[in-house]
């Protein structure tokens, strides 16, 4: 259940009587979105009632929800029960998340220097459950955002499927990057390779998202939920996971370089992942999401890559 603000439902709000009418109680609106309005059932579940279509791939994402259901982490994530038509309108019956978001996206509010050590030790409680959990055909079949056909679609391997990925990605506005990025066409060939060279690994979920705002805490700073799957939820090595979001949870802040950087050696320390890998995976990363919101640095993600790629020690090696 996506994370939306609270919001005064009105007492004609004919959805309050519709799911009082189906033995619903203590219905309450929790809050509205850019998809639609989600109400609370009560005993942990909710509705979304939306205002448009779910997305092409809604079906196979509800089924990776029910995997990951299937084989829980030590925290709740996504899972939807039923869906419905009525009058039309589609109506999504969802496990209501517990908690509230660690902190505020990046973008929105600048992160102090030193790191939480309650914020490190609720990270790598995340990236550890999320590692155990395997990898599905579903997870197997999602398309990363901005590509076009499913990541390992041919491939029996994650760094295969990855480097095929960077190809894709690079080819479809690299002329743009390449602006930014000097030698940006040896530093692909040089991600590619270090790819084809990394070792076998272990294939489970990758969430690629988890940034603070997806990592829902209680009150004693404990992960309870893990929400927003989608973006680049795939199956993989779990190093990537860890990579990725090393880079990702602070973006935007006065400190991401620092962050970045002692997060990276954390998570190689604490989880036993080759620093070179986790170098390497967010280079791809990079390549691979670049223009998924503008083609040049009035982007902030944009920017952001260019940015990585021109510090990563493997792409500009």
């Amino acid at each position: 259940m996506e994370n939306i603000p609270n919001t005064e439902a009105s007492p004609s709000d004919p959805w309050l009587a519709y799911f009082v009418d189906r033995g619903h109680t203590g219905v309450r609106r929790i809050g509205a979105g850019v998809e639609g309005v989600v109400y609370g059932l009560g005993q942990g579940r909710a509705a979304k009632v939306w205002n448009r279509r779910p997305p092409p791939g809604f079906d196979l994402l509800r089924q990776v929800y029910a995997d990951l259901a299937r084989h829980p982490p030590p925290f709740s994530t996504p899972e939807v029960f039923a869906v419905e038509d009525h009058e039309g309108v589609v109506v999504t019956y969802e496990r209501e998340l517990p908690g509230g978001p660690m902190r505020a996206d990046s973008a929105q509010v600048a992160y102090e220097r030193k790191l939480p050590s309650r914020d490190n030790d609720a990270v790598l409680a995340v990236l550890r459950g999320l590692a155990s959990v395997p990898g599905t055909d579903a997870m197997r079949q999602l398309t990363v955002q901005g590509d076009d056909r499913p990541l390992w679609r041919g491939h029996d391997c994650f760094r295969d499927a990855l480097g095929a990925l960077v190809t894709r990605a690079a080819a479809r506005h690299g002329a743009v990057l390449a602006a930014h990025v000097p030698g940006f066409e040896a530093g692909v060939e040089a991600t590619q390779e270090a790819l084809r060279s990394l070792p076998d690994a272990p294939v489970t979920v990758i969430h690629g998202d988890l940034i603070p705002p997806n990592i829902h805490i209680d009150e004693g700073g404990r992960p309870v939920a893990v929400l927003d799957f989608g973006f680049y939820t795939t199956a993989g090595d779990p190093a990537f996971e860890a990579a990725v979001t090393a880079a990702v949870w602070d973006m935007y802040g006065p400190h991401a370089k620092e962050h970045t950087a002692e997060l990276t050696a954390l998570f190689a320390r604490e989880l036993g992942y080759a620093p070179e890998t986790l170098t390497v995976y967010q280079a791809a990363y990079a390549l691979t999401t670049y223009d998924l919101f503008g083609m040049d640095d009035r982007d902030g993600h944009f920017r952001w890559c260019a940015e990585q790629l021109r510090h990563n020690t493997v792409f500009s090696a």
